[in-house]
């Protein structure tokens, strides 16, 4: 049979949002004389963080896109078409535009938000969370006529949602978590609680440890009906309970799916097929801790992958260590980071740990300006020492100061390394030298270590 090529590339990339663009770039800054050819199903990319933003901050979602300039700046070629197939022996791809022959591809076709199996869940007004302009320009037309919203999924998604919406200020809405908290599966509780107290003062109403039985309505959402029979007026409802691979593509290509349900890839992020590699939600991962599956999805973990598989393509020269789980979130004044394992998470993989908290101010003195109250807690695994998790609660700093943590996680630093961390600080800047957290929480776990030790010996 005669193949029908239009042209041939040297990289093609599939997908055009976190994954597929830092893959394009990464592919460019390693290997300049390739020609590389992007191709994304959307006319526009939404930030995928960025989308609970539009419905309050922001106010439209063209203000919450990936630009287009990134890609042109890098001497990236871009289409805009479906990828339908691919042909492995041929080594091309075909799309609603015409096929394109490769030498190497590259997979980034992300994630789908999870449509529960709940009654009702088809009836107008009630929204996944797509990554499509037009639907999220349908959310937010919808949100205008709504008053009563209900938000099931007490996560990352479900409290940005309902913070964001709420700064309309003319609405009713109700977050529902089936966990005993909010953001359980994020942090430890006593940060759950913190953030749940702050919603609640914001007038937004939460129901954990409930469970949804039904959305109810007559063509349109009318209620939505909780295990043990009490309901909730909805005019709305936002579906914020995760998301699933999108491995089809690759699936009907035959290559590897994992147990997971992401395309298999090794550590240099290669499929089962070797000119092929794959990067993002799409993949299956491996924890840092203990190479066990994890089921994370988040933009920096797609960019890290990306930035592994686009430097590996004709050479390795980067290898995954697994997916060490960094995020924040903020609402209003308070944020909240994890890096690494929460004290729940790594005792119920099997470590004996030992935490210390300690709180002051991110400045020096605490009446500088930009001043908020922090609080650090550190998880160090008993017998190696060795730091495996950190969470922050606080102000505008936080986040960088995840990032310190969760590198000290993926280096593998002890508390002595840690206790004697060298610092910068600076009054407007910084907590005090005296009081810097990380060190001093350090400190106070190395006396609980040294106690551990005795005890066990």
């Amino acid at each position: 049979m005669k193949n029908d090529v239009a042209e041939r590339c040297d990289v093609v990339v599939v997908g055009g949002s976190a994954a597929g663009v830092t893959a394009a770039i990464t592919v460019r800054r390693h290997y300049p004389s390739k020609k590389v050819l992007l191709i994304r199903k959307e006319e526009k990319v939404p930030i995928p963080c960025g989308i609970p933003y539009i419905f309050g901050t922001l106010g439209s979602p063209e203000k919450n896109l990936i630009p287009d300039a990134l890609l042109e700046t890098n001497k990236i070629d871009f289409r805009i078409a479906t990828v339908t197939s691919i042909d492995r022996a041929a080594k091309t791809v075909s799309t609603t535009a015409g096929s394109v022959g490769y030498d190497r591809l590259i997979l980034a076709t992300g994630s789908s938000p999870i449509r529960p199996r709940i009654p009702g869940v088809d009836l107008e007004g009630v929204f996944p969370i797509e990554k499509d302009v037009a639907c999220l320009h349908q959310l937010q037309d919808d949100l205008g006529h709504a008053k009563h919203i209900v938000i099931i999924g007490g996560g990352f998604i479900g409290i940005e949602f309902a913070d964001e919406i709420n700064k309309a200020g003319d609405k009713k809405i109700t977050v529902v978590e089936m966990a005993p908290r909010c953001l359980s599966l994020a942090y430890d509780d006593e940060f759950c609680v913190d953030m749940e107290e702050l919603l609640k003062s914001r007038g937004i109403e939460i129901r954990t440890s409930s469970l949804v039985e039904e959305i109810e309505g007559n063509g349109r959402v009318r209620c939505v009906r909780l295990r043990g029979g009490s309901k909730i007026d909805a005019d709305l409802v936002i579906l914020g309970i995760g998301s699933k691979a999108n491995v089809e593509l690759g699936r009907d290509a035959g290559l590897r799916v994992g147990d997971s349900g992401g395309l298999s890839v090794d550590r240099t992020m290669r499929t089962s097929d070797p000119s092929i590699f794959a990067c993002g939600d799409c993949t299956e991962k491996i924890s840092f801790f203990g190479g066990r599956p994890s089921y994370l999805k988040l933009a920096s973990i797609a960019e890290l992958e990306a930035r592994i598989a686009g430097a590996n393509l004709f050479g390795i020269r980067r290898e995954s260590d697994g997916t060490l789980g960094v995020w924040c979130t903020a609402v209003g004044p308070l944020a909240l980071g994890t890096a690494g394992l929460t004290e729940v998470a790594a005792k119920e993989l099997g470590y004996q740990v030992v935490c210390a908290s300690v709180e002051g101010p991110n400045r020096h003195p605490g009446t500088m300006p930009g001043a908020a109250p922090t609080k650090l807690k550190l998880v160090f695994e008993v017998h190696s020492n060795v730091l495996i998790g950190g969470q922050i609660r606080g102000g505008d700093s936080v986040g960088e100061m995840t990032n310190i943590v969760a590198a000290c996680i993926q280096k593998r630093m002890t508390v002595e390394d840690i206790a004697t961390f060298q610092m910068g600080t600076h009054p407007a800047l910084t907590a005090s030298p005296i009081a810097y957290h990380i060190v001093n929480a350090a400190e106070i776990a190395s006396q609980s270590l040294i106690c551990a030790e005795h005890a066990r010996t």
